[in-house]
């Protein structure tokens, strides 16, 4: 692989200009995999008109990078990387200007698939619109590839139940590269479930039922009313005016994408919110991030993340700590037919975490341990899942628990850029 991207270099890069800058860990801890984020203000050297930054890495390979645009106005914003660190290690970059940006591998991705109506076949989107009367149940069909977008890593991979549902559930993978752009389409063309029997690449690993899976979202209000975000299965009509997804970014090193939730009408409840969630993934953890903003709070409201225990009988607990963060999970083995350790973690920002409660084993949630958070403003989280299959060290629940704090750790320092 070095010989690949050393020679990638020379052919990509040519006598193009270049610029240098340093990166350094701090920390007492080695790094692995860490994002890099440098907005165009902070390449040195200035833009270069008409090209674009590519990554060298101290031996001048070329590092798989990708650039993104944020503010959505169709002109780059910031260049993204990830790289390993040494404690205490300065790392010297160059930053190589180009006339076309190179392919690399992918480590990251998003799969979404789009039926429109029931003679249609699945095709790929970047965005749609979800409306309440919609839901598979009343229009007898499935509209969603894997029920909604799925994303993943070379580690691990999750998807978001849009359909109306809007739980999360873990795709168990068993290899570093991507998993099929088919799964969830049969050979018609048209959604289906064949992604619960094992496959090279792995399968779909966790029962999510009337949860929120792994690191879904609702409301407590008035102190003890747990509202559902969404519908559960044989509802008539969703109570969401409108729930937009789009794909933000999608590239080798980061995916990210976005919820946007309009005029959600709690049950029972004469009141509307607007909130979106803003998921991304990064290479080599076995989790993913999410951020949530509730954009209208009344005063009486706590955000709920959900970690589902249908499959074991732990108690959640809390694993580990430190000045920003804290790691609530379980392990045990709750796949499907209880047949493989999973461990399972939430890893919430400490500056808007309360406390956790346990929701009914019956009713619209359940079956679910929920992590009670400030609504007052937006707060990002990381929802963790540990498969056996993936890392034969996940069956020993003091190596996963090692793997979190060795996660929390490396999440909690700041790189300096020079």
């Amino acid at each position: 692989m070095k010989r690949v991207l050393i020679a990638l270099a020379f052919a990509v890069l040519g006598c193009n200009p270049k610029t240098q800058l340093t990166i350094e860990n701090e920390s007492t801890i080695d790094l692995q995999d860490k994002p890099v984020i440098l907005s165009k203000s902070e390449i040195p050297g200035g833009i270069q008109d008409g090209l674009f930054p590519t990554v060298l890495s101290p031996n001048g390979e070329l590092v798989p990078s990708q650039i993104e645009d944020v503010d959505g106005d169709g002109i780059w914003d910031q260049l993204v990387f990830v790289a390993d660190f040494q404690a205490g290690e300065a790392k010297k970059f160059d930053i190589a200007w180009v006339n076309h940006l190179p392919e690399f591998t992918k480590r990251t991705s998003v799969r979404f698939g789009v039926r429109d109506s029931l003679n249609d076949v699945v095709k790929p989107k970047i965005t749609d619109v979800f409306f309440p009367h919609e839901l598979p149940g009343v229009n007898g069909y499935q509209p969603y590839q894997t029920d909604g977008p799925s994303w993943e890593n070379d580690k691990v991979g999750f998807r978001h139940y849009l359909d109306g549902r809007n739980s999360k559930d873990v795709f168990g993978k068993k290899v570093e590269y991507m998993s099929p752009e088919n799964v969830g389409i049969n050979k018609d063309g048209v959604t289906e479930d064949n992604y619960h029997v094992m496959e090279e690449w792995g399968r779909d690993i966790m029962n999510v039922g009337n949860s929120l899976g792994l690191g879904g979202i609702s409301l407590e209000i008035g102190g003890e009313r747990l509202r559902r975000l969404g519908i559960i299965e044989g509802d008539p009509k969703g109570n969401v005016d409108s729930t937009v997804f789009t794909i933000l970014q999608e590239g080798p090193v980061h995916s990210q994408m976005l919820f946007d939730y309009k005029s959600w009408r709690p049950l029972d409840e004469d009141r509307t919110y607007n909130l979106t969630e803003t998921v991304e993934i990064w290479p080599g953890v076995h989790g993913y991030k999410n951020t949530v903003h509730l954009k209208d709070p009344k005063g009486d409201e706590v955000v709920l993340v959900g970690l589902v225990n249908s499959r074991t009988n732990k108690p959640l607990s809390t694993i580990y700590e430190n000045e920003e963060w804290m790691v609530l999970g379980t392990h045990d083995k709750q796949t499907y037919e209880k047949e493989w350790y999973l461990g399972l973690a939430l890893v919430l920002p400490k500056s808007a975490f309360i406390n956790t409660i346990k929701a009914p084993d019956e009713g619209r949630i359940s079956k679910t341990y929920l992590a009670r958070m400030k609504a007052d403003q937006p707060f990002s989280y990381y929802a963790m899942a540990c498969w056996e299959l993936r890392d034969s060290g996940f069956v020993d629940e003091e190596y996963y628990q090692k793997y979190l704090q060795n996660f929390v750790d490396q999440l909690t320092v700041k790189l300096k850029v020079r």
